[in-house]
């Protein structure tokens, strides 16, 4: 692995594994401790509808996929707020809708359209410098408004009644959550694509769930186990010719199973 860090591309995908492991590490804990992989899953598929379009439209599908998945997130909130019994039917709409935008999207794009399987499976080896910093800078953003709302954030994801309670704008800080979400989801995207993109956000939480007592603790030791699984698969992938994405969920999956096994052993 020492090796490869000679070229460009492995030091970029080094360093948009430390972010995406620091937002996956964040809003993975979010979206598992409020209960939102099938909501986090609908605002990642649904970014597709970005991508397609920004491919037809010439621009950086990175950015498509940003500014859909936002909007996509808003509409959700709305939508959910309004009729939370028919959340997951507003999800399953949404998903299909930002899929088929996208496939429509990218059926008119003229031209040989080479990334596409990148953007649907990930390839973390062919991130820009210029990504490289949007990453970066979206990470930071996230990070900071999870600071700033961290109390509010706790008292929702495990009381939202108790939130409310404080005096706690629960409909806006929803709204914020899944907004927080959908960046998180488009950064991780860049690593896994948006097919995988929801192992990634929900396999690091839940084992740093069983060993953690508090919210920023499971932020912290998810986010190691995001760098570790990312790390490993990018070394495997580099020393046998693999798909970076893929290889990086079934190292993944690999410790989940694992874990889950000792676990068991533990309590028997």
């Amino acid at each position: 692995m020492l090796e490869a860090l000679q070229f460009s591309f492995m030091r970029n995908a080094l360093l948009a594994g430390l972010w995406v492991s620091l937002a996956c590490g964040i809003i993975g804990t979010l979206v598992v401790a409020n209960r939102l992989v099938f909501l986090a899953g609908g605002i990642a598929h649904s970014a597709y509808g970005g991508v397609g379009l920004a491919i037809f439209l010439g621009f950086s599908p990175f950015l498509g996929a940003m500014g859909f998945s936002l909007a996509m997130a808003v509409l959700l909130a709305v939508l959910s707020s309004r009729n939370k019994s028919r959340a997951d039917t507003f999800v399953g709409v949404l998903w299909a809708v930002g899929m088929a935008l996208g496939v429509l999207f990218v059926d008119l794009s003229p031209g040989y359209r080479a990334d596409l399987m990148n953007l649907l499976f990930g390839s973390i080896l062919t991130v820009s410098s210029r990504e490289l910093w949007m990453m970066a800078g979206i990470t930071f953003l996230v990070s900071v408004a999870v600071g700033l709302k961290y109390r509010d954030l706790l008292a929702l994801s495990y009381d939202p009644e108790f939130a409310a309670t404080r005096n706690v704008k629960v409909s806006s800080l929803y709204t914020l959550l899944l907004l927080l979400v959908a960046a998180g989801t488009v950064v991780a995207i860049q690593a896994v694509g948006l097919i995988l993109v929801i192992a990634l956000l929900t396999i690091p939480p839940i084992l740093a769930e069983r060993s953690c007592r508090s919210l920023a603790s499971m932020m912290g030791v998810s986010s190691a186990w995001s760098a570790l699984f990312i790390f490993l698969g990018l070394d495997l992938s580099y020393r046998y010719n693999l798909t970076s994405g893929a290889t990086i969920i079934l190292v993944g999956a690999f410790f989940f199973f694992l874990h889950s096994i000792w676990t068991h052993r533990r309590q028997a």
